[in-house]
């Protein structure tokens, strides 16, 4: 009698043992519903593709949590030599709305996105609808005789806001019901654009005035230059994109002795010993600057960022701090600068108004 008592205590202790087991790994009906809501939103959502990370960074400060925003250029890449993978042929083809820096710098990308692209998704140049064909610059990386402008806009801020104005109309030709939504986010961002100009300025006019002139690796800097009063002097990276020849070394060695430029900066982006073998030769300082590789670590994507530095401005109050403190100029005037997103994680409070 014994032996059956204990053998239906084992026997229940089990029941009790599975029955718990099996609450415990179960969801709630309410969890399933909320993951079953969260995903139907996130499938539900717009997809607008975007190219390089400042291009992501500002289009996703516009378009907020109404639309889903992808880049398909991975931060710390030549822009102007990537090669789209099969992936993003899908992505592209998914894609309700495709936004390009255009004026040649993603051809590839571009070439990709017009044979993968849903018939009616419309694919906008948000360069050659900034400026026009006489405003474009050529310069040491992008000689006139191959017919292809500079096409780096957007380290020039006042281009930035253009490009957040571009994308708040198209977001609303493709979205109607969200204008005012993206209204309001344009509205919060110029103010930081705005911010950030006003900020260039400053540290424009605390650097002496013999030393506003720019030897870049990679010739990025040209509409900022213009817009800031700022000289390029030359470009380290012949417009072939190879390494530089002795000879060319040669040569910048004496431009930097003749032109008494106090520094030489390279790039975050193209890696190489070149600036620092000129700089030592030149008795010069050196530094890197960028201008399509955002700070830190995190998302281009507003939305997915947690990094408040890891941002368009962000990138931008990093260059303005090296070229101040490279060229005599007070890089402390860049503490007044908000470099965080408008929307997302790290939007401030006066600024978000979701």
């Amino acid at each position: 009698m014994k032996k059956v008592y204990a053998l239906l205590m084992a026997l229940s202790f089990t029941a009790i043992a599975c029955n718990n087991q099996n609450v415990a790994v179960s969801p709630s009906p309410s969890e399933v519903a909320s993951t079953s809501t969260s995903n139907n939103q996130a499938q539900n959502k717009l997809l607008v593709v975007t190219t390089v990370a400042p291009l992501t960074n500002i289009v996703s400060n516009i378009a907020g949590d109404r639309v889903q925003v992808r880049g398909i250029i991975p931060e710390g890449t030549d822009s102007h030599t990537f090669e789209p993978r099969p992936s993003d042929a899908d992505l592209l083809s998914k894609a309700n709305l495709i936004l390009v820096n255009g004026l040649s710098l993603e051809a590839p990308t571009q070439k990709l996105a017009s044979s993968s692209k849903q018939q009616d998704t419309k694919v906008y140049q948000l360069g050659d609808q900034t400026i026009t064909e006489a405003q474009w610059l050529f310069d040491f990386s992008f000689p006139k005789e191959k017919g292809e402008p500079n096409p780096h806009l957007w380290v020039n801020p006042k281009y930035a806001e253009a490009y957040a104005k571009l994308a708040a109309q198209h977001l609303t030709e493709l979205d109607p019901e969200g204008k005012e939504y993206y209204a309001n986010n344009l509205k919060n961002y110029l103010q930081r654009l705005n911010e950030l100009d006003k900020v260039t300025r400053e540290v424009v006019a605390s650097i002496p005035a013999q030393n506003r002139k720019l030897l870049t690796y990679h010739d990025s800097w040209a509409y900022w230059a213009r817009e800031y009063g700022f000289e390029v002097i030359g470009a380290i990276q012949p417009s072939d994109f190879n390494e530089p020849s002795a000879q060319d070394i040669t040569k910048l060695i004496d431009q930097i002795r003749q032109t008494k430029v106090p520094a030489v900066f390279g790039s975050e982006v193209y890696p190489n010993k070149v600036a620092e073998q000129l700089a030592r030769e030149a008795k010069v300082k050196t530094a890197n600057t960028s201008d399509d590789d955002l700070p830190g670590d995190g998302s281009a994507n507003a939305l997915e960022n947690t990094n408040p530095q890891h941002t368009y401005i962000g990138m931008m109050a990093d260059n303005l701090r090296i070229l101040a403190s490279n060229l005599g100029g007070d890089s402390n005037l860049v503490n007044k600068l908000n470099p965080a997103n408008v929307v997302g994680p790290t939007a401030s409070a006066s600024t978000n108004t979701k």
